[in-house]
């Protein structure tokens, strides 16, 4: 009882009143009496501070908290199972993320996508390769990922994504341009400057292109463009290189000559050659190969007739002599 002697009703009576049905308890039968008048009393009335533990467990029985606890525990439960059974994947792959959502109700989806510096490349297969959908927003895309997926592509050399707020992306592609073919197990490849193949060949567009023969030739193809830039105006006249044993390579002109270089420093015995070709003209002669892996030395070889034509001749030379 307080200074005025009333009762104070206790905290946990206070906020279980809702629930007085479910709390009540029958009290001992007694007999009854009527109540005392009560008198003021002067002496302030006590105040009773609430602590947390009593508001959590207010809350706790609260019929609205209980509805919002079971609800939230069925929801889990429900994302749990989804996320388990792969409905939550197939979710996103449909419509997106939660944040694209909410990014395209804003209006920060990809309304326009812009791409530049292609020529061999369709539009959609750079969007192909990007992973470009109409479910993605722009600020949830994945720029660096975007990149990297372009640069899986063999055709493209370089690529650049900009996000341009609020609805807009660009792609600025850098293409692998066609420099040179690639024989390898009877299958021609078209390749770019730096050896990697980027198509097959398919007619005669590009039949112009320096030609190279043989595994790992693609991977060094600046040798054997070297080879032609010692070569000068011979150059022209080659055909093809081909890597032999991945060590050296040997040239074909394109009258059927072979000719067969050192494994170190070709550019010095190719250029000697055509030293040669300018004094004598060697390659205009009936011969079908020439050896240049001895330094300072050229070993010809005839073709049969001329070889033929050379025995006939020495052989007429001896029996003159005797």
């Amino acid at each position: 009882m307080d200074g005025g002697r009333r009762v104070l009703r206790s905290v946990t009576e206070h906020f279980a009143a809702p629930f007085a049905f479910a709390l009540a308890r029958p009290q001992p039968a007694g007999p009854a009496t009527e109540p005392r008048p009560q008198r003021r009393s002067r002496a302030p009335q006590l105040r009773t501070r609430i602590g947390w533990f009593e508001r959590a467990r207010a809350i706790a029985i609260h019929p609205f908290a209980t509805g919002a606890l079971i609800i939230g525990v069925l929801a889990g439960s429900f994302a749990y199972g989804a996320v388990k059974g792969g409905a939550y994947e197939q979710f996103i792959q449909d419509v997106g993320t939660p944040g694209d959502l909410l990014a395209r109700a804003v209006g920060l989806g990809i309304d326009t996508v812009t791409i530049s510096g292609i020529s061999e490349l369709k539009e959609r297969e750079v969007l192909a390769y990007a992973g470009v959908k109409a479910r993605n927003s722009l600020p949830y895309l994945d720029a660096v990922a975007m990149r990297q997926r372009l640069m899986w592509a063999p055709l493209i050399k370089d690529a650049e994504i900009r996000k341009l707020y609020p609805n807009h992306l660009a792609i600025t592609i850098v293409e692998r341009q066609p420099f040179a073919l690639w024989q390898r197990d009877g299958q021609i490849a078209i390749v770019s400057s730096d050896g990697m193949p980027i198509d097959t060949m398919h007619d005669n567009k590009y039949s112009g292109l320096p030609l190279i023969v043989g595994d790992g030739a693609n991977v060094r193809l600046g040798e054997y463009m070297r080879i032609l830039a010692a070569a000068g105006d011979l150059a022209g006249r080659i055909k093809a290189g081909a890597l032999v044993s991945q060590r050296r390579w040997t040239i074909y002109t394109s009258d059927g000559i072979e000719i067969r270089l050192p494994e170190r420093d070709p550019e010095t015995a190719v250029a000697q050659l055509m030293r040669i070709q300018h004094d004598q003209g060697i390659l205009d002669k009936d011969i079908v190969a020439l050896d240049l892996r001895v330094p300072g030395r050229i070993e010809a070889r005839l073709s049969d007739q001329a070889a033929s034509a050379r025995l006939d001749g020495l052989g007429r030379k001896a029996k003159g002599k005797v």
